[in-house]
């Protein structure tokens, strides 16, 4: 009971802080997330045994020019082709190989066009047509958020057949439906709150989320299991660490961006 109590409540903190920073600004939305990114980035470099103060220079370059100043539309497509390539590489890796290669030779690669871009596309959903607006990104953790306490609270209670058992022996089938269809629920509600988009793009999020957010997870958790840890910090009384918690977001991120920018386009 105790550690339950101590979870929600570092939780509930966490989430504030979060939906605070948001909403103040966009200047205190990015001081928050490029905060994040320095912790999440020790964490990660902790993790693949990795010593680079390089790296640090590139999450606040990448940040700062991408994402802040958004000086080249075509580089940041260039970027968000890249980032691509390597999840889905470290998605391949995932579902047929042991060991993740990337993990052991490139890891200066998936740093940098897993982790730290996952941040600038982190920063940039809510710049989709150049104006901040903190509802599209408030909106999108809450799907994620959506989806990751009820993929858990239905796999614990009447989840019996195993996701991904050698990788995360918790995750369960109807942990996973219970997840999605919390999400699909949760856009009727954001959608209904919103003036922006239609119900078509907000379940298609919900959609993207439900697939994504799992396998950002996995992939996080075979990085733990690789390095032989159960959490990748301990900063968040309950939940580990800053990795821990967005390692949804992080995987889906460009995903998102780029579904995003797409249905802008369209419509």
């Amino acid at each position: 009971m105790k550690e339950l109590i101590v979870r929600a409540l570092s939780g509930a903190i966490y989430v504030f802080i979060l939906l605070a920073s948001i909403f103040i600004s966009e200047y205190s939305f990015f001081i928050l997330f490029t905060i994040l990114g320095v912790l999440c980035l020790n964490e990660f470099l902790n993790l693949i045994h990795l010593k680079s103060i390089i790296l640090y220079g590139v999450l606040l370059l990448f940040i700062a020019s991408f994402s802040y100043f958004r000086f080249d539309f075509y580089a940041t497509k260039l970027l968000l082709i890249l980032s691509g390539f390597i999840n889905l590489f470290l998605l391949k890796d995932l579902l047929w190989v042991n060991l993740i290669p990337m993990f052991q030779k490139k890891k200066y690669a998936v740093t940098i066009l897993y982790l730290i871009s996952g941040f600038v596309f982190i920063t940039l959903i809510p710049f989709y047509n150049n104006v901040y607006s903190p509802f599209l990104i408030a909106s999108v953790f809450i799907l994620i958020w959506a989806n990751d306490i009820f993929a858990f609270l239905i796999g614990k209670y009447f989840g019996k057949r195993k996701l991904f058992e050698r990788i995360s022996p918790k995750k369960t089938i109807a942990g996973f439906m219970g997840g999605m269809t919390a999400c699909i629920i949760a856009s009727f509600f954001i959608f209904k709150y919103l003036v922006i988009f239609n119900p078509t793009f907000w379940v298609g999020l919900a959609l993207l989320i439900s697939f994504l957010g799992p396998i950002g997870d996995l992939i996080q958790s075979k990085f733990k299991r690789q390095a032989g840890v159960k959490d990748s910090g301990n900063l968040i009384p309950g939940h580990g660490g800053i990795y821990d918690r967005l390692d949804s977001i992080l995987y889906a991120a460009p995903f998102i961006y780029t579904y995003i920018i797409l249905t802008d386009y369209v419509s």
